[in-house]
């Protein structure tokens, strides 16, 4: 928002007195405030007013990447800026052979990289669903029906089950109002809506008087006022929140960058010791600028841009596959270098629908496995045994209960997914139906005559059901309230005096349910002759009833995988402490159900920490009723341990910390578009096991990566080593820099590129992640580059000497030798990145078919230098002759032999 706009705002926001704190006045305060009468709502005048000041109700859209912008991110890399710059150079000196072979490589890696990431960007624009939402409201007395952009502060809204919450709003009247805040909160259950006034200290999942755009409501109808549109609501403040929020390169990126200096500055500095050294020593000048050239190209991997553009590439691909949506080709390497992973619960770890689990009857606990799909094993006792409802009368009357004393349909479809009503209502009717009690016939047998609603003082629901004799009267509520009215308890050899030590009993199993984090009921009944009778009074008590928002069954196994990668799993959720750490427990985050859960009240921010209070919160597992700006801080405090940090999460809250993490993952089916936009990854199958997957993809990634740079870097270095060593010993140039681009491009990078699709070896999720700071190379294996670089340059230059001063064979079929010898070495090269713990024939190298397939085709490109006239006039080779041949094959297996006794004495990897 501009300075000016902004000022109008403020402007505006004063003149009509919007409400800091709305929640904590009474709500005639808050429309008094607003000039603004209920019974009649804005005025034309006014709403021209308002609507001029305030503007459309709609949040700021996020521009979605130009095809152009992507092109432009492909040349953002220094070594391709380099070989930008050796192509000016070598058509400065009128070599344009060069300069257009340099430029086919950096148009190479450009269109590799560009048809991915637009292929990707596409794809997740792709999920965008933009629809026009309306809002029922009262204007000059009358009720219409508006677009939701048009709604200014002031409006006056009609609420009904059903609808989408479109602005802020202060609850004026409510009858049985509930909302879904999952999305805002993390809250999984809706919550009870009402006009009273609040506390000034609470926090935003506790304003039950207030509702917030983006939130839906489940059930009931009411009035509100507006007290916040567009930016200023508080879904619009989490947007704000994440375009403050600044995205970080990733960890590979970081590295490929350090690499790409160091390589251009070593490059830089061997060129001109070498240009230098020639020219004093009274060489010509064109010729040492030239081998220069040489060799600043020989140092720079040109293939290096391409392979680990298309390494990314397929891994982007394979993911695709796995249903997880890659927005970065970075990303993928970068879920493999994860060692926490921040996730919240509603929909990521639980299915974010209610479930009924378990009653408590006079016979003791039955559990219940709604997914069983088999009604005689649905209800389990804890010794094992199966009930069947129709042979046991207390099961039975608790689901006859259950649906009888409920609001919600399933008349249209036996899911969920397709219900109307309470979640709650909703998860009873579902576990009904799937024991065989279907709610037409169940409503059928006993007709509704009367209902008495469920209220803020009973906390009970009642419904009255005809039957031959009278009435049955079937009560749901709050354990504590219906045990209060009940006289006596239901069991399976009949109705039995409810005294108070059998009340006390029953106290504590709720006690005990509501400790392990289920929402717990309580069912009872009476039957009466009088439909005037008090529904509350002289109660038979059934049992009482479990609910939860259940794990998602892969999830458990997920979590498992990640310990054993050495990977944290951290739940940070809107939902209560009990439900926090009970839900910790069934997906196996935390051991025991006293496990410690730092509260969002107890969360300072990160900057008033103390360094106790940070190790403390670091090692916490489980987070409840925590905000946007609480889980950024969650994310900071892991980075200052040198952590990175990926962050999971379907809900609008979730979005400034799914931007501000290392890679934020958010859920596709479940996900709002808030949150999608801010991602890295897009689950498509909202399955919290594909990011273990993806996970395991980018191990894979990272291994292959770093094999194909040290088997690079270590033909480069001996491509470096041969010319600065031959220039030093007044041998002709043993390679000449079109050479050196042909090696670069087709013979180093179709065996790398095979390196790149090698697969893992079993025990890759069993390592511990890398650390942050740990480069691509580290000195070991620059050790290794340099031995294998040593070896090549020895083959290489002994073949030069041999055919020089052994066979006298001309200058130019001497270089081809040379060449040819360095060509054929670097293949079989390909063959000493096995790893260590593998055998020498047996390996992930050797059972590779895309190895033998790069080696045979680089064999007959290299044939086709010798054979086709216009590549060896380009390239300046010539048949050396059967000798030549034999010299060349013979000397470019010494560096295999060598190398394979190298991986032995000095593994690595």
């Amino acid at each position: 928002m501009g300075e000016s706009r902004k000022s109008e705002f403020l402007a505006a926001k004063s003149a009509i007195h919007v409400p800091e704190m709305s929640w904590a006045q009474p709500w005639e305060d808050t429309v008094k405030s607003m000039e603004v009468e209920v019974s009649k709502g804005l005025h034309g005048e006014e709403l021209r007013k308002r609507r001029q000041l305030f503007g459309q109700n709609m949040l700021r859209e996020v521009k979605p990447k130009s095809s152009f912008s992507i092109l432009i991110n492909q040349f953002r890399n220094l070594i391709v800026f380099f070989l930008f710059a050796a192509a000016s150079v070598a058509f400065m000196f009128g070599d344009h052979v060069e300069g257009f072979a340099i430029g086919i490589v950096i148009f190479i890696n450009a269109t590799i990289g560009f048809v991915t990431e637009l292929k990707g960007a596409r794809s997740i624009e792709a999920l965008r669903r933009l629809g026009s939402v309306s809002s029922r409201v009262r204007r000059n007395g009358i009720v219409s029906e508006i677009p939701a952009k048009d709604l200014v502060p002031g409006d006056i809204v009609i609420l009904e089950g059903g609808d989408v919450v479109t602005a802020d709003l202060r609850i004026v009247t409510s009858s049985k109002l509930q909302a879904d805040e999952s999305v805002l909160t993390g809250e999984s259950l809706p919550v009870e809506k009402s006009p009273e006034v609040l506390p000034e200290k609470i926090s935003l999942a506790e304003r039950t008087n207030l509702l917030f755009k983006g939130t839906a409501l489940t059930r009931g109808s009411g009035e509100a006022v507006v007290i916040a549109t567009g930016m200023q609501t508080e879904l619009g403040k989490i947007s704000s929140l994440v375009e403050q929020t600044l995205e970080e390169e990733t960890p590979l990126e970081k590295r490929l960058h350090q690499l790409a200096h160091w390589l251009i500055w070593v490059s830089l500095g061997i060129a001109v010791v070498v240009v230098i050294s020639g020219i004093v020593a009274g060489r010509d000048m064109v010729l040492m600028i030239e081998t220069g050239l040489a060799l600043a190209v020989a140092s720079i991997p040109e293939g290096l841009p391409i392979v680990a553009t298309i390494a990314l590439a397929r891994g982007v691909w394979r993911m695709a596959k796995r249903n997880a949506l890659i927005k970065e080709l970075a990303a993928v390497e970068t879920l493999g270098a994860t060692s926490v992973i921040c996730t919240d619960k509603t929909g990521t770890l639980t299915e974010n629908r209610l479930t009924v689990i378990e009653f408590i009857l006079d016979l003791g606990k039955i559990l219940i496995d709604t997914q069983s799909g088999d009604a005689k094993n649905m209800f389990v006792t804890e010794s094992g045994t199966s009930l069947m409802p129709h042979e046991n009368s207390p099961l039975q009357d608790a689901i006859e209960v259950s649906v009888l004393c409920n609001n919600a349909s399933l008349s249209h479809a036996r899911e969920e997914d397709t219900a109307v009503g309470d979640p709650l209502e909703i998860a009873f009717l579902t576990m009904a139906e799937k024991a065989g009690f279907s709610q037409t016939e169940t409503v059928g047998n006993y007709p509704e005559e009367k209902e008495v609603a469920f209220d803020s003082e009973s906390k009970m629901m009642a419904t009255y059901h005809r039957t031959d004799s009278g009435f049955r009267v079937a009560v749901k509520g709050a354990p504590e309230s219906v045990l209060e009215s009940c006289t006596s308890l239901l069991t399976a050899g009949g109705d039995q005096q409810l005294t108070e030590d059998i009340r006390k009993k029953w106290m504590a199993h709720n006690e005990s349910m509501a400790a392990r984090g289920l929402r717990v009921l309580a069912l009872a009944e009476k039957d009466t002759p009088d439909i005037h009778a008090e529904p509350y009074k002289n109660l038979k008590l059934i049992g009482l009833v479990g609910l939860m928002d259940p794990p998602r069954k892969d999830v458990h196994e997920a979590i498992q995988r990640c310990h054993d990668a050495g990977i944290r799993v951290i739940m940070a959720t809107g939902d209560q402490v009990v439900t926090a750490r009970a839900i910790g427990k069934a997906v196996g985050l935390v051991q025991e159900y006293d496990a410690p859960v730092v509260h969002g009240l107890d969360f300072k921010p990160a900057a008033e920490l103390s360094a106790d209070e940070k190790n403390y919160i670091t090692s916490v597992n489980l987070f409840a009723r925590v905000n946007p700006s609480q889980k950024l801080d969650l994310i900071t405090l892991h980075r200052e341990k040198h952590a990175i940090v990926a962050m999971t999460g379907d809900g609008v809250n979730d979005a400034p910390a799914l931007k501000n993490a290392d890679i934020g993952i958010a859920m596709g089916k479940r996900g709002t578009q808030v949150a999608r936009e801010a991602a890295d990854m897009i689950l498509k199958d909202d399955a919290f096991s594909s990011i273990v997957h993806a996970v395991e993809q980018g191990r894979i990634i990272f291994k292959n990566i770093r094999a194909f740079v040290i088997y690079l870097l270590s033909c480069n270095l001996s491509e470096i080593m041969t010319v600065t060593v031959a220039t030093f010993l007044g041998l002709p140039l043993p390679l000449l820099p079109l050479q050196i681009l042909f090696l670069n491009i087709v013979t180093d990078v179709f065996p790398a590129l095979a390196l790149a699709a090698g697969e893992s070896n079993p025990g890759i999720m069993k390592q511990p992640p890398r650390d942050k700071h740990t480069p691509i190379l580290t000195r070991e294996h620059w050790f290794h580059v340099t031995g294998y670089g040593a070896m090549i340059t020895c083959a290489v230059l002994g073949a030069l000497l041999i055919s020089l001063y052994v066979l006298g064979l001309p200058e130019r079929e001497s270089v081809t030798i040379s060449f040819l010898t360095l060509a054929f070495a670097q293949l079989w090269h390909v063959f000493n990145m096995r790893e260590r713990s593998s055998g020498m024939f047996n390996n992930t190298i050797t059972r590779n078919p895309f190895i033998w397939g790069a080696l045979a085709l680089c064999t007959v490109l290299l044939c086709l230098t010798l054979y086709v006239p216009i590549l060896s006039s380009v390239l300046k080779v010539a048949n050396p002759g059967f000798q030549g041949m034999a010299l060349m094959f013979g000397m470019s297996l010494l560096p295999l032999v060598a190398g394979q006794l190298f991986v032995s004495l000095f593994p690595s990897r």
